[in-house]
């Protein structure tokens, strides 16, 4: 399931990080992940590729947003999907040819996007060292949260860990055979009393080599790597402050 040609609405396909320098970024990513880069394109817009196929996008970041990770869900139209949500962050708008997107906030406030697909239809590798992997929601409100979800994109939550639960879409696969979750999961939620908030997580060959290159290169450690599931895991962020995850990729 590494080689992804199209998502089911519902699913998140696409993730990217928009910064106020762009090249700049790509230059961390590069060596960080040893990710190549086409661009840069409207908007000074890169897209990161890893044998070639797109798994990421590093972009410019508006006047007055602070640097960060995005999760873009995967949606049949996103004026209805503006439309059914509470509050619209950014409304509808085309990034042609690639597709029409919108930012909506949850009750608690964390922002997400969501993507009509055009000529991109999302992340072209998943679940592997150097791609995108899931995302996970960070909130104080999870019952407000779940219900949000599952009316907007039909999502299913479900209790994983204590403070920790799956959201899972009924019918999907994706993930990897051997994974410790279900393969309907499409994202995690996370009891957290911080500022509600989602956040992205990579497979990397080495979270521990992988934290101490992010320092070198110009990030931090924001939490150094430990032990979880299924793996190793560590927080770190780049030269602005975009903090993202990564996770020892399991062996199958």
């Amino acid at each position: 399931m590494s080689e992804r040609d199209s998502y089911p609405a519902g699913v998140p396909c696409w993730v990217d990080n928009l910064v106020p320098d762009p090249r700049a970024a790509t230059e961390f990513y590069g060596e960080l992940f040893g990710w190549e880069f086409d661009g840069p394109g409207p908007g000074d817009y890169y897209v990161a590729k890893v044998r070639g196929r797109d798994v990421a996008g590093v972009g410019q970041a508006p006047p007055g947003v602070s640097p960060g990770w995005n999760t873009y869900v995967s949606v049949a139209s996103a004026d209805d999907t503006a439309r059914a949500a509470d509050r619209v962050i950014v409304e509808p708008f085309d990034v042609l040819p690639a597709g029409r997107l919108a930012a909506i906030a949850d009750p608690d406030g964390a922002v997400i996007g969501v993507w009509e697909p055009a000529d991109r239809l999302g992340c072209q590798l998943v679940n592997e060292a150097a791609a995108y992997a899931m995302s996970a929601l960070h909130t104080g409100n999870t019952d407000a949260a779940a219900r949000f979800y599952h009316d907007l994109f039909g999502w299913e939550n479900e209790e994983f860990a204590p403070g920790i639960s799956l959201f899972r879409l009924p019918g999907y696969v994706g993930g990897e055979p051997a994974q410790p979750v279900p393969r309907d999961v499409i994202a995690v939620m996370a009891q957290d009393d911080g500022p509600a908030r989602w956040s992205v997580d990579f497979w990397v060959t080495d979270a521990d080599d992988l934290a101490a290159r992010a320092s070198e290169l110009g990030g931090s450690v924001l939490v150094p790597p430990f032990d979880s599931i299924p793996t190793r895991q560590a927080v770190v962020a780049d030269p602005f402050g975009a903090a993202f995850s990564v996770t020892t990729a399991p062996r199958h």
